[in-house]
């Protein structure tokens, strides 16, 4: 890794001392998190602290319709959401230490759906998907919240194919790095579903995927939690941090 320098001075005592500035030339890897439906940035905060640890610059935000916003929430659409996404991801792309090339996003539920789809409105190299949901391509301007539970959970059930389905079409499309965490016990996503975008995933360099063992959609267990917390920073230390170091592994369970 190389380093650029910067003259610098250190006034003390009325005098000024010359001293230099020596850095890295390279930026930061930039992680992005989106919380789900219902949800906002707190589920993420412990895990993005963590991962910031790791030498990245991470970014968590609340969706419109959430915590300080919820009295929107009746009017969001999935549309006004994705917008959300992408200024998000812009925020992060420009900040002075965040290297553009090197940015992943890890997104829950709701969340992992418009991660899915912002893959092919932004460059995204690492991509972790925990509970994936599924929408229907229809009605993408109308309010989620109006949405027919009933035929949603039946689409969610049946096997969907990249073609049918726009986030499924962008991770058929997607050609770094993923991870799909399932929980065991979960009553909103069905295994067919991660089925479906695991199946998806065609042109992926690696793709991993874990099952959370008694764990329900919401993550309510401290277990469960944990668990989750360790995937994915053995994930991003793995995949994000080793290709800072001397490049990405080559797998897929």
């Amino acid at each position: 890794m190389g380093t650029h320098s910067e003259s610098a001075s250190i006034e003390v005592a009325g005098q000024r001392l010359d001293a230099t500035f020596l850095a890295p030339d390279a930026k930061l890897p930039g992680v992005l998190f989106i919380h789900g439906w219902g949800g906002s940035q707190k589920f993420d905060l412990s895990r993005a602290k963590r991962i910031a640890g790791l030498g990245c610059i991470s970014l968590t935000f609340d969706l419109r319709g959430h915590a300080a916003t919820e009295a929107q929430q009746t009017m969001i659409s999935r549309e006004d959401n994705m917008e959300d996404v992408v200024a998000a991801y812009d925020r992060l792309r420009n900040h002075p230490l965040v290297d553009p090339r090197a940015i992943a996003v890890v997104g829950s539920s709701y969340g992992g759906y418009l991660a899915a789809i912002l893959t092919t409105l932004r460059a995204v190299r690492w991509l972790a998907l925990h509970v994936p949901a599924l929408y229907k391509d229809d009605e993408w301007t109308v309010p989620k919240r109006q949405l027919d539970r009933e035929a949603l959970l039946a689409y969610r059930n049946s096997h969907v194919l990249p073609h049918e389905n726009r986030a499924l079409g962008a991770c058929s499309a997607f050609t770094g790095d993923v991870l799909i965490v399932e929980a065991e016990h979960d009553d909103l996503i069905p295994h067919s579903t991660i089925m479906s975008y695991r199946g998806a995933f065609s042109r992926s360099h690696s793709l991993t995927h874990r099952i959370i063992d008694g764990a329900d959609h919401a993550l309510t267990d401290k277990d469960a939690q944990r668990a989750y917390t360790s995937l994915l920073q053995n994930w991003v230390e793995e995949m994000v941090v080793g290709a800072r170091v001397g490049g990405r592994a080559t797998h897929t369970e």
